[in-house]
């Protein structure tokens, strides 16, 4: 983890790798068949409290099968919501979830 800017609130903070499609679910026949290996490795570079946010709100398989790609992430509604309050939010201030 390195200090760098967050993909998603786009603030400065150790960042934490987020697969977009869940490691979970990577052996599951239909991602194997859908998607190649660079597809399932693939991921953005996200702080800690976006990162607990998105895991709170969904589970793996509904952001493996809705919330593959980056683009669909930042502009779901309860993401947004989430990022918005994050951007407030001072860094380093330690969240209890």
């Amino acid at each position: 983890m390195t200090d760098d800017v967050c993909e998603m609130c786009g603030r400065r903070a150790a960042l934490s790798f987020h697969h977009l499609i869940p490691r979970k679910v990577h052996r599951r026949k239909r991602f194997k068949k859908n998607f190649s290996r660079a597809q399932l490795a693939g991921g953005i570079n996200i702080c800690q409290l976006c990162h607990r946010g998105v895991h709170k709100l969904y589970d793996e398989m509904t952001l493996a099968m809705h919330l593959e790609t980056k683009e669909k992430l930042v502009t779901d509604p309860a993401i947004c919501k989430h990022v918005n309050w994050v951007r407030k939010q001072k860094r380093g201030l330690r969240h209890p979830y």
